[in-house]
């Protein structure tokens, strides 16, 4: 009887022990080299050796930052203006995809609103012309500040495009003339700054200045 009760209690005893951590182990905390720390996340590829012998294996990464094209960009901003609805016309009269005011639309050549709610292919061209009038207007401004930081915002090109889609290219120059002592919202709330940042990035570089870009049939 007292070997049958010794055996018992040292099941227990080894049970305790496999089952619980103490609170100092809890507790530990690890610190990672500054070597081992990368700006962009890697995405790390492991290929198996070809000897089976061999115990070396091949590790290749991949940048988890991939480029940012022009149609990320386009639909990116459809998305924050009309969740890339082109049939939609907002509170204050804003229209279609990129929601165009009917005072910009006749500066493109476009005078008929209902034909340009029905059509995707013309909000796109305008789209396109609306960005090349921004690139002449604000040309200098692009030149001189892309590359540079305001208000711990990255500059960029892209960026200044959205902006000036957003509150006029205007106030894009204000923005730059003031240093960045200068801000707008829109009816909704949306700054300036915030499609400065959130559009930075993207690739424009097609896109070609042009002073009075008109409708073509």
């Amino acid at each position: 009887m007292k070997l049958v009760k010794k055996r018992y209690l040292f099941a227990v005893m080894v049970f305790l022990s496999l089952g619980f951590t103490t609170e100092n182990e809890e507790k530990n905390i690890y610190s990672v080299p500054m070597d081992y720390l990368v700006e962009v996340p890697q995405l790390a590829t492991v290929e198996p050796a070809q000897n089976h012998n061999s115990h070396q294996s091949t590790i290749s990464f991949s940048s988890f930052d991939e480029k940012k094209t022009f149609v990320d960009f386009k639909e990116s901003l459809a998305h924050r203006e009309s969740r890339g609805n082109y049939n939609v016309v907002n509170r204050f009269g804003y229209m279609g995809k990129y929601q165009f005011g009917k005072r910009l639309l006749r500066f493109f050549g476009v005078t008929d609103t209902d034909a340009f709610l029905q059509s995707p292919q013309l909000q796109e061209q305008v789209f396109s012309l609306s960005l090349q009038r921004s690139k002449w207007f604000l040309r200098k401004e692009i030149a001189q500040n892309v590359g540079k930081k305001i208000n711990g915002i990255e500059i960029t090109e892209s960026g200044i495009l959205a902006a000036a889609h957003l509150a006029g290219a205007t106030s894009v120059k204000k923005f730059f003339k003031n240093k960045g002592n200068y801000n707008f919202a829109d009816g909704n709330g949306i700054t300036l700054q915030n499609y400065l940042k959130h559009f930075a990035g993207y690739d424009t570089s097609h896109i070609v200045p042009e002073e009075s870009p008109k409708i073509t049939d």
